[in-house]
């Protein structure tokens, strides 16, 4: 099960908001405030934040902090994620890293090392939570 069918996600790319793509030959390092949608396909270091969908492609990286309303990954994803909405983790990907989310998918054969939890409110922007001092000290 999916939360977002493929012709939803051409949609998305098609409906005419804005949409930001980091192609898979393209390194990419800092923070993007992306006010549309975007897709990774190739490698980057650093966060997004305020997108409306990212999308992480099978040859995706990213090392850093996602923020969205919906986040797709294919690829492997080394931080946090924090999506209002949804969040899918398709077969192919790894994360490591904490999700805070709406509505939560994983595929069969899908790598996730760290913590989920559920946003009651999913229609409000999903905002990180620091590390609890408990937490901070099991680590």
């Amino acid at each position: 099960m999916a939360f977002m069918k493929k012709k939803e996600l051409d949609k998305v790319f098609e409906g005419g908001e804005g949409v930001s793509v980091i192609g898979p030959e393209a390194f990419f390092q800092g923070a993007v405030n992306a006010k549309g949608s975007i897709r990774i396909d190739g490698r980057m270091e650093g966060s997004i934040s305020d997108a409306t969908v990212v999308i992480i492609g099978e040859k995706g990286r990213i090392k850093g902090d996602v923020n969205a309303d919906g986040i797709v990954i294919g690829g492997e994803v080394t931080g946090n994620l924090c999506a209002a909405s949804f969040t899918e983790l398709l077969a192919t990907c790894a994360v490591k890293g904490d999700i805070r989310t709406g509505k939560i998918v994983i595929e069969e054969g899908a790598a996730f090392d760290g913590r989920c939890s559920m946003i009651k409110d999913a229609g409000k922007t999903a905002e990180p939570r620091p590390a609890k001092k408990d937490e901070e000290e099991d680590e």
